[in-house]
């Protein structure tokens, strides 16, 4: 099922929809400044292997997770005063910041080192689902890892529809992945480059 929503200005009931499927357990694929994401409550046990099925991904490669905003953050993540300031400076934006976990986080979504990667993304219907929903949602580029992500919501479901319960529609996103940063131990480590800019970085 597709269901269209406006990127600008998202409208409640259907936001509302949405939830309802993830707290059903659903599954779904919604828009991010970057991408779309594959994505599930993050405490939905059997919706996170089902992702992992959809991306036929080694389990031992931990999903990300899109929280609703930097004092969610902290519910989930050790974050220290240097890296608030990062998060501040650079989110709601199209990065993945690798923190500390907290205990709270899922076993499934923590790197044996546990640690976890936040992202607050700058897009209204990401960010309007994970407020309602009240819980973090795992976020993993719409795509079977290892092929290019897909950014027509319409591709996208005849691609992997059959494996999704719901594709949210908030028009065309081709961009490149979030860029990940590592923050452990307050130092700034590039593990992965994709949108996003990275000057800020030489003014530490």
């Amino acid at each position: 099922m597709i269901l269209a929503i406006n990127p600008e200005n998202p409208q409640k009931r259907l936001i509302t929809r949405v939830v309802e499927c993830l707290r059903e357990g659903g599954v779904i694929v919604y828009p991010t400044d970057t991408t779309y994401g594959i994505g599930c409550d993050i405490f939905n046990k059997k919706g996170v292997k089902q992702i992992y099925q959809i991306k036929q991904r080694d389990p031992r490669k931990p999903f990300s997770f899109i929280c609703a905003d930097l004092s969610d953050v902290a519910n989930y993540a050790q974050v220290s005063n240097f890296a608030f300031r990062t998060l501040k400076r650079n989110l709601p934006g199209p990065y993945t910041f690798v923190l500390d976990a907290t205990r709270i986080v899922p076993d499934t979504l923590t790197t044996k080192q546990k640690t976890v990667g936040i992202r607050i993304p700058d897009d209204n219907i990401a960010l309007a689902i994970v407020r309602e929903l009240g819980h973090p949602l795992v976020t993993t580029s719409a795509n079977i890892s290892g092929e290019e992500p897909l950014g027509d919501p319409s591709l996208i479901h005849d691609s992997l529809g059959r494996q999704l319960d719901l594709v949210v529609d908030g028009g065309i996103r081709m961009g490149n992945p979030s860029t990940v940063i590592s923050l452990i131990g307050d130092q700034v480590e590039v593990l992965r480059e994709g949108s996003g800019d990275l000057s800020w970085i030489h003014q530490l």
